[in-house]
């Protein structure tokens, strides 16, 4: 599932430390916003009884728009993605 980050800028970020259901996310380490993500999943999973499905993913040198598909320069972690729905999604 993919969801609208801008709904997690809202106050419902602070019970984000509750959420159940396995979650990655990934992001462009050069991208203007990467350090949303990283303050997300540090939120995520700070008193966090639910910690051993959730990951961040940052990519090296890459901005957001690396993450698009762009066919051989394409930046998104495809293998990533496969194994982390394969192992949580079943």
């Amino acid at each position: 599932m993919i969801g609208c980050e801008s709904f997690i800028n809202q106050p419902i970020l602070r019970y984000s430390n509750e959420i159940r259901s396995a979650v990655l996310i990934i992001h462009g380490e050069k991208a203007h916003s990467c350090y949303f993500s990283r303050d997300a999943y540090a939120n995520m999973i700070k008193d966090s009884k639910y910690t051993s499905n959730k990951e961040l993913m940052i990519i090296p040198d890459a901005v957001h728009t690396d993450l698009y598909d762009r066919g051989d320069k394409n930046a998104i972690p495809f293998d990533k993605i496969d194994g982390f729905m394969k192992e949580y999604l079943k």
